[in-house]
């Protein structure tokens, strides 16, 4: 998601081996479109699957450029943005909730954006069960933050287009705006959620990537000549 005020970078990794195979200004379909012109017709034809956001102009340049190429979404960015609709339910419950009930919400942000399994203090697994116990729909919204990322463990698209269908009925059942836009994103964006079962790759060694070149940045106090700023990833990642 782009932000106001913000710089961005195009970043291209070959999936099997990590390395950094582009690095281009701003996330434009035509950023993209530059590293496909630098392939041969024929090795973009060779291209299977790329896992990338949801992210429209990296879409387009994909569907442009790589005819034979399966889009597949990555989980870590559907969860993330799931991520920002809890927190929006949690605010829209705590001010229905009587003030009697008010403190078992405070607090409970990063309770439920974390994985249940990561919650381990004594006190914070006891807020967590007072909260989903008090509340349906934050508990029907945990319930939708689970199934979600079950949907990327199947490898039948039959099982998977199952799986999302029901997802998408609990969730509408909620009647919640901000739910029903993010099931409106993921029924738009469904094919490449399923073709995740024929392709199971996803974006984790680019979002290592990512964060080692914000420790590269930041260590330089930020790069105001890209070129150099480029060459400085590249050479991070062919040592």
């Amino acid at each position: 998601m782009a932000r106001k005020g913000h710089s961005y970078l195009t970043v291209v990794l070959d999936s099997l081996t990590g390395r950094v195979l582009f690095v281009g200004k701003k996330r434009k379909a035509k950023t993209l479109k530059r590293f496909f012109n630098k392939l041969s017709i024929s090795q973009r034809k060779k291209i299977e699957a790329a896992a990338m956001d949801m992210w429209d102009p990296f879409i387009k340049a994909v569907k442009d450029k790589l005819p034979n190429a399966k889009i597949v979404f990555d989980l870590f960015h559907v969860a993330a943005n799931f991520n920002r609709v809890i927190d929006k339910v949690r605010n829209r419950e705590y001010r229905k909730a009587s003030k009697a009930d008010k403190d078992v919400y405070k607090g409970s942000k990063y309770l439920l954006l974390k994985n249940r399994r990561n919650v381990r203090r004594q006190s914070h697994r006891q807020q967590l069960k007072e909260l989903l116990a008090l509340n349906q729909v934050i508990n029907t919204v945990m319930i939708l933050k689970e199934k979600l990322k079950h949907i990327w463990t199947y490898r039948s698209r039959t099982w998977a287009e199952k799986a999302l269908d029901q997802w998408c009925d609990l969730a509408r059942s909620l009647k919640i705006r901000s739910v029903n836009t993010f099931v409106k994103m993921l029924w738009r964006y469904r094919y490449g959620i399923i073709n995740h079962c024929d392709y199971p790759i996803h974006t984790g060694k680019l979002e290592g990537v990512n964060n080692k070149i914000k420790i590269i940045k930041r260590k330089a106090y930020g790069f105001h000549d890209l070129r150099y700023f480029t060459l400085k990833i590249y050479q991070a990642f062919y040592n």
